[in-house]
């Protein structure tokens, strides 16, 4: 028997065809089913009738910014990692690593970051990114605390991976694992979908519920507890990536500037990254096929491109910052994709095209929160290897060329 007053919420969000499978449901699933349900913030529903009606927005202007050059780095370098070294030696800096994905389209079935780069000796993924944070542990003389988002999939995975590996040299007591916070997935109707006799579907957050899910898994009080004011996070797929840079952390605090992202000048106008900007005076991504290609060879007096500072994936923001995003609700991507589900006899359907909307936050908006941020440069050939495909641009091939040529052995 259901209560008045699930019946009361889910009646108010249209959701009949969960009703009518509750009132059917063995008793195990019934209250499996009700547990979730509880649990559930229908602000997503909220979003997608925003989309369903074509709500139209305010008009947006963009702005190119200005970077932090690599010559503008060169000649403060010292100072600035003067004072990120005294930041991270006061234990200012935290580290949060998003690892959450598979390797599928690598051809992998587990953890991206277990990947193996190496050809003739073993070089994983999550090894070559726990290397580069040791070279700051070395320079600084002290452990930075590392939180690693995995997802609800590949949380065992990947615990097991670097207690197998021993850390990979990590001082474990550093490390702290969490899953990323699941949002539901519906049809295009809203109506939720069921991934199993008593359990919804659901997906990961997006890169932008990172902290969110911090929040939900209770590391919020082991930030006050550390001191951390600053958290440096990263992707998985950039296996040169310097983390816990103390230049980049020293110009950012220098600056007084809200927020910091490393950036890459783009080898051509229209390469596949977002651009960093600003939208109405506040900093902002622009994905690359949203600039106009108007935008897109935009030049600047200098001949320089306007839009011409990528984004890598590798940013700096201040928790105090951050806990405003916390009420300040982040803005929903409605996703389309295939995802298989229960039909209503109970048989498993696997769609041959997309069926359903995911619900995402991204990165992006949360650097659209901030006052301003810091655009810092960094030479591509030295940071930003990226493994996103298993062949061509941007491939395990082309990061393995890079990682080569700054003296990696194979």
């Amino acid at each position: 028997m259901l209560s008045e007053s699930i019946k009361n919420t889910l009646t108010k969000h249209h959701q009949e065809r969960l009703l009518s499978y509750l009132a059917t449901a063995d008793k195990k699933d019934r209250n499996s089913l009700l547990e979730q349900i509880g649990g559930i913030d229908w602000f997503f529903l909220t979003e997608l009738e925003k989309k369903k009606s074509g709500a139209a927005g305010t008009e947006d202007y963009y702005a190119p910014v200005k970077a932090l050059t690599l010559s503008d780095i060169r000649s403060d370098e010292d100072r600035f990692r003067e004072t990120g070294v005294s930041a991270i030696r006061d234990g200012r800096l935290g580290l949060l690593l998003l690892a959450g994905g598979q390797g599928t389209r690598l051809g992998y079935d587990k953890p991206k970051g277990c990947f193996n780069m190496g050809i003739d000796r073993d070089l994983f993924i999550f090894e070559l990114l726990i290397e580069h944070t040791m070279d700051v542990v070395r320079e600084t003389g002290c452990f930075i605390p590392l939180f690693i988002m995995t997802s609800d999939i590949n949380y065992g995975d990947t615990v097991w991976f670097f207690e197998e590996h021993n850390f990979f040299g990590y001082d474990p007591s550093y490390i702290h694992f969490f899953k990323q916070e699941l949002y539901p997935v519906t049809d295009f109707n809203g109506q939720l979908l069921l991934q199993e006799p008593g359990l919804l579907a659901l997906s990961p957050n997006g890169n932008g519920g990172w902290f969110s899910s911090m929040e939900k898994a209770g590391l919020l009080p082991k930030l006050k507890e550390l001191g951390i004011d600053w958290l440096n996070v990263f992707s998985v797929d950039n296996v040169l990536q310097r983390i816990g840079d103390p230049v980049f952390l020293g110009a950012t605090i220098e600056s007084g500037k809200a927020c910091g992202a490393k950036v890459v000048y783009k080898n051509a106008p229209d390469e596949r990254v977002g651009a960093i900007c600003t939208k109405n005076g506040h900093p902002y991504i622009i994905e690359y096929y949203e600039l106009s290609e108007e935008m897109q060879n935009e030049r600047t007096e200098a001949g320089t491109l306007s839009y011409g500072y990528g984004v890598i994936l590798n940013y700096l923001f201040p928790v105090n910052k951050l806990k405003a995003t916390l009420t300040d609700r982040m803005p929903l991507h409605i996703v389309e994709k295939k995802v298989p589900y229960i039909d209503e006899t109970g048989v498993l359907v696997t769609p041959d095209r997309p069926n359903a909307y995911k619900y995402e936050t991204l990165a992006l908006d949360l650097i659209a929160k901030m006052d301003d941020c810091l655009v810092f440069e960094v030479e591509r050939e030295k940071d930003f290897a990226p493994v996103k495909n298993a062949t061509g641009v941007d491939s395990v091939d082309t990061a393995r060329e890079l990682l080569r040529k700054n003296g990696y052995a194979l």
